[in-house]
């Protein structure tokens, strides 16, 4: 996944961006997988602080087991489980440090991994920016382990992709495609400054394509919670089926701004790129879309339409995230725009430090927080507009707006009087989420995303938007 962030000088590990996979090893393909205890953690933790010579040093450790199951033209191609583990190791001699990984946790592996991160630390550059290691922190305690998940087995994920294949199948001219990924995970950090913590959690996402066999219609609709028991699996395939069949023999209609309802996913596309450019170092250099002509930021003043409230929290009931970053920096609630105001920045260590500000654990879990209306009832409401399913491949235009161009994909309709008319040619965009976010009409409920182009845990409403702006046509389904 592509970060959006911009780079403060620091070291991905001193972002928190080098911690462990969140799925990821202890168990067998058939069997219900164990997950690496909070003791066992800071045992193997505690056994490479031993074996350390350097000034300082911080170990993460991750692990788990994430199963799958893949399908495609209406059958299962691949299935099976990974069991992995993982030990990342920074030794630091004053401002100098480096970084070494390995899977090995015998005595031995632990041993080479320490000697050869101490071995570079000693060959690197001074770093200008280096930071102290963190003493003992406090931690919010967030249950986002679910028996359901660390249960789930082969079988469980069989019939998952049969409610998809079989509708598909029936129907003789549907074709479906997708993937099934669901795991259980442990991860921890310790230094030799006292510092530990400790998580566990599973995690389950579902994403179906459907294609009709005549190549003109497709419709994606995908699912993502850390209890599998949250997941509906066949209503997810219904959505998908819908949407490929509504979607057959697209027409042209003319580029240009539009009055738009955006599905969730595609706000969550958008949206959390927003969110990764609160970055108080950039904004501070003048970088920024919330840098202020002649110097300072725009915090405390008003962005966005009032009903935009941006915030991360751990123990939000549909984000469940981690509670700590890479470096065992404690994420706590965070709101980063509030009623359209922005309330705050995000600051790395070392800029909070030189500005006299709080650092924080960065915006990897977000949620725009919603309305009551479903996207029935945006639709509704809309005289004329497009309903967009999803966007892809985005790409970047200018970071001082968060102006972006991409696609729409796997479902864009025309809608007419209220109600969905007719499928029409998927188009490019240049759009930035803080224009849109001042057009906004109407929001609708939010629901955790199946995963947007730049990663982490995210949190969406349906919206509708006057004057989404579309610049070209695209033959492509």
């Amino acid at each position: 996944m592509r970060d959006q962030r911009v780079e403060s000088g620091e070291s991905r590990v001193e972002r928190g961006e080098a911690r462990a996979p969140r799925h990821a090893p202890l168990s067998t393909l058939h069997a219900p997988p164990a997950v690496l205890s909070r003791a066992d953690a800071q045992a193997l933790i505690e056994r490479a602080i031993e074996r350390s010579r350097a000034d300082g040093i911080q170990v993460n450790v991750g692990g788990g087991y994430q199963a799958n199951v893949r399908f495609a033209d209406n059958r299962i191609s691949t299935a099976g489980g990974v069991s992995q583990a993982n030990v990342t190791i920074e030794s630091s001699f004053g401002p100098k440090h480096a970084v070494t990984s390995t899977n090995d946790v015998s005595d031995d592996g632990l041993e080479r991994a320490v000697r050869q991160s101490e071995a570079l630390a000693n060959l690197a550059p001074d770093d200008p920016e280096a930071m102290p290691l963190l003493g003992p922190q406090q931690y919010e305690n967030v249950n986002s382990y679910f028996q359901s998940t660390a249960d789930l087995g082969p079988d469980a994920r069989a019939e998952a992709a049969r409610l998809a294949i079989e509708p598909c199948r029936a129907a003789g001219d549907l074709e479906a495609a997708g993937f099934l990924i669901a795991g259980i995970a442990a991860s921890a950090v310790g230094n030799s400054k006292g510092l530990f913590a400790y998580q566990s959690g599973t995690s389950a996402n579902y994403t179906l394509t459907v294609r009709t066999a005549d190549g003109t219609g497709s419709g994606w609709a995908g699912a993502d919670h850390p209890d599998w028991s949250q997941l509906d699996v066949r209503a997810v395939a219904q959505r998908a089926i819908d949407k490929a069949r509504l979607s057959r023999r697209p027409a042209a209609i003319e580029p240009g701004r539009y009055t738009v309802v955006l599905e969730p996913q595609a706000v969550g596309d958008l949206v959390q790129l927003l969110a990764f450019a609160l970055d108080a170092r950039s904004a501070d250099e003048g970088r920024s879309p919330f840098s202020k002509q002649g110097g300072g930021t725009k915090v405390g003043e008003k962005i966005a339409d009032e009903r935009v409230t941006l915030f991360s929290d751990p123990a939000d009931p549909q984000l469940l995230s981690n509670t700590f970053d890479g470096q065992g920096l404690p994420a706590r609630r965070q709101v980063w725009i509030e009623n359209g105001v922005l309330r705050k920045l995000t600051y790395s260590r070392f800029w909070a430090q030189k500005n006299g500000q709080q650092p924080d654990a960065g915006t990897n879990a977000v949620k725009f927080a919603g309305g009551t209306a479903s996207t029935e009832e945006l639709i509704t409401s809309t005289q004329r507009g497009v309903l967009v399913t999803r966007l892809w491949y985005l790409r970047e235009v200018d970071p001082r707006t968060v102006l972006y161009t991409g696609l729409t994909r796997d479902g864009t309709f025309l809608i007419e009087d209220g109600k969905v008319t007719r499928s029409v040619k998927n188009m490019r965009f240049n759009e930035s989420p803080l224009f849109m976010l001042n057009n906004l009409e109407e929001l609708g409920r939010a629901v955790r995303v199946a995963g947007t182009e730049a990663g982490g845990d995210v949190v969406m409403p349906a919206i509708k938007v006057h004057d989404f702006n579309f610049t070209s046509l695209s033959d492509a389904v």
